[in-house]
């Protein structure tokens, strides 16, 4: 954004333009409604305005003072993934870096084909008809579908696995706690980490409006989605299916048996970035399609006969009317959602399913190395899954997280906030990202340990 400075005359024109009045002479003045014991009189106690070189020399010395060459085994929904290059330099082009929603078709033609083609690309790997584009991300995603089985079935009560990102489910709650929308916490099988299909069965009523379960689940278990859906459907609930890492759609059947697929996309092209903005997506069978939140591109022609693109199917009040909308999501995540399909385009179907292979082969290689270390054990060893895995330690999370650190190395997510009954349990992750090197020298560092213990014997 450019910064336009005002002259002292121009700023002395425009208070007698607003002024309307004696007595408006300074910018102070603009503020004497406000009770003199709550002014603050003095200049505020920030560092001194620098210079562009010197704002450059800062940055740069605060730049040096990141930790690089660390390898990292951190995955639970927020994943590293190599972004090519020609991501950034398309998205930071003019015509899309906006948050402008495209209501307009005549002067918005590029930014409403490529929703269209993202949207395409969904459908494409999810095998539902119609998806949405798009949500905040995975977690609200996640929750908005929840909601939306709740429309479509008038029923207002939910069953969700305990298998499902915590995470997800906490902003399940704060979205559902003042919707009367209650939800009923379903666990997992200890020695596959699937979901517990009998507790699940019991659990579904004529009350219940749908199931949620993730998979890949948290533990990095792919959960049987046909017996899920056939239970679900038998009672007359929807099956909502949320996938954390979009990866996997490269490699593992898609949920086609799911009524709702909400989806984080974040691992194609989007940076990690602290934690955001990511990219939730929700897709869905056709004859739910009215009830589906966020945007909808659809693909027409003009009057004379030229293909063109429209926001299609919901009315600005969507957006912009909280009390007629089916959602009150208002950002526009296009920008994003472009990431990914700038990403899905350079990789292509083949390229998607040889990436998700070499995850799968990367995740597989550390998971036996780490296991067959003393005092390591792998968890739901006998299930499949894709690149996460949990291994249980004697030692603490907190005490094998020290030693890697120490060799420049950030191992695997602490479960024991979520799931305190694994004991010293955490969840890895391996990516196209990681070498064999990276993950021999994790093993490494988890077999000095009991190294270290029988020599003090």
């Amino acid at each position: 954004m450019r910064y336009l400075p005002k002259s002292p005359a121009e700023r002395v024109e425009m208070l007698e333009q607003i002024g309307a009045g004696p007595g408006l002479k300074t910018i102070a003045d603009l503020f004497a409604v406000i009770p003199a014991e709550y002014r603050l009189e003095r200049d505020l106690d920030v560092p001194r305005q620098m210079a562009e070189s010197e704002i450059i020399d800062y940055f740069k010395a605060a730049g040096a003072q990141n930790a690089v060459g660390y390898a990292s085994f951190l995955g639970a929904g927020c994943y590293r993934h190599y972004r090519p290059v020609v991501i950034d330099s398309l998205v930071q082009r003019g015509e899309f870096l906006t948050s402008y929603t495209p209501y307009q078709p005549e002067i918005t033609q590029g930014t409403l084909q490529a929703i269209f083609e993202f949207q395409t690309m969904i459908c494409e790997l999810t095998g539902m008809d119609v998806a949405n584009a798009s949500m905040y991300d995975g977690s609200t995603g996640a929750a908005e579908a929840v909601m939306m089985a709740a429309r479509i079935t008038g029923r207002h009560k939910s069953v969700v696995a305990a298998t499902v990102h915590p995470e997800y489910r906490e902003v399940l709650t704060t979205y559902a706690q003042h919707q009367g929308l209650p939800t009923t916490l379903v666990g997992y099988d200890a020695e596959s980490g699937r979901v517990d299909l009998a507790a699940l069965d019991a659990a579904v009523t004529d009350e219940t409006a749908c199931v949620l379960v993730q998979s890949p689940n948290f533990f990095g278990v792919i959960e049987d989605i046909p017996a899920i859906a056939a239970l679900a459907h038998a009672k007359g609930a929807l099956l909502v299916v949320s996938i954390a890492e979009a990866v996997s759609l490269g490699i593992v059947k898609p949920p086609v048996e799911a009524d709702v697929v909400s989806m984080e996309a974040q691992s194609f092209g989007v940076a990690i970035s602290y934690g955001g903005p990511f990219c939730g997506v929700i897709a869905t069978k056709e004859k739910y399609l009215r009830q589906m939140p966020g945007r909808l591109a659809g693909q027409t022609k003009d009057a004379d006969g030229n293909v063109g693109y429209v926001l299609t199917l919901s009315t600005r009040e969507q957006h912009i009317r909280r009390e007629k909308a089916t959602s009150n999501i208002c950002t526009n995540q296009a920008l994003v959602a472009l990431m990914a399909t700038i990403f899905l385009t350079v990789y292509g179907k083949q390229g998607i399913r040889d990436l998700a292979i070499q995850n799968l082969a990367k995740a597989d290689f550390a998971a036996k190395t780490l296991a067959a270390q003393t005092g390591t054990k792998l968890l739901f060893a006998n299930s499949p899954r894709f690149h996460e895995f949990v291994l249980q330690t004697s030692e603490t999370p907190a005490q094998l997280n020290a030693r890697l650190l120490d060799e420049k190395i950030i191992g695997g997510l602490d479960l024991g906030k979520w799931y305190p009954e694994l004991g010293n349990a955490t969840l890895w992750c391996a990516t196209e990202l990681n070498t064999r090197a990276q993950i021999e020298a994790a093993a490494g560092v988890a077999a000095s340990q009991a190294i270290e213990a029988a020599s003090s014997v």
